[in-house]
């Protein structure tokens, strides 16, 4: 019984038994990708909803964007992961603080300038060495639509197809192999 269970004891610390167990960890991205780190130093970023607004300041909608950060090393992937919610805290208050539109178009996010200044954000929570880059995955734009919601009575002439195609928003991620 003794050795059966000293057995069971060497099977677990054996080096070829090690990647079993670090499989039931939650999986944080895709492995491969021309945007991401090497495996094991990804982390699914919460999506960030940020306000889309018009020349006169109206709000028109939401872009709801999903990211990834890439940490520098498996080494810091940990103390990474203990500081999600102050780099989520910081990208949140950038996100709602400037437009994260293009100047010339406002219903267009500018996705390079929002990943350069949310790298930024997670670097100033866990300096520079420690985060590689954030890539912005997936941008999915909500418009506001009063016009099409009908009113109580809204003449038939006046009121919304119900058989009409959806609206096209197709979302392509980034981050997918």
């Amino acid at each position: 019984m003794r050795k059966m269970a000293l057995l069971a004891l060497l099977a677990m610390a054996a080096p070829g038994i090690a990647p079993a167990f670090a499989n039931d960890a939650p999986k944080d991205t895709a492995q491969k990708g021309e945007k991401g780190g090497k495996p094991g130093t990804n982390i699914d970023m919460p999506y960030l909803m940020a306000p889309l607004t018009n020349a006169e300041g109206k709000l028109t909608g939401y872009a709801y964007i999903s990211s990834r950060l890439t940490a520098s090393s498996e080494g810091v992937l940990t103390e990474v992961r203990e500081k999600i919610p102050f780099i989520q805290d910081l990208l949140v208050r950038n996100i709602n603080g400037a437009s994260v539109t293009m100047p010339d178009d406002p219903e267009k996010v500018d996705i390079a300038g929002v990943e350069a200044r949310l790298l930024a954000d997670a670097r100033k929570v866990m300096g520079a060495a420690k985060i590689k880059q954030i890539t912005v995955c997936t941008v999915q734009i909500a418009e506001l639509r009063p016009k099409q919601t009908p009113a109580l009575h809204t003449p038939a002439d006046k009121a919304v197809d119900p058989h009409a195609a959806p609206p096209k928003n197709p979302v392509k991620s980034r981050c997918e192999t």
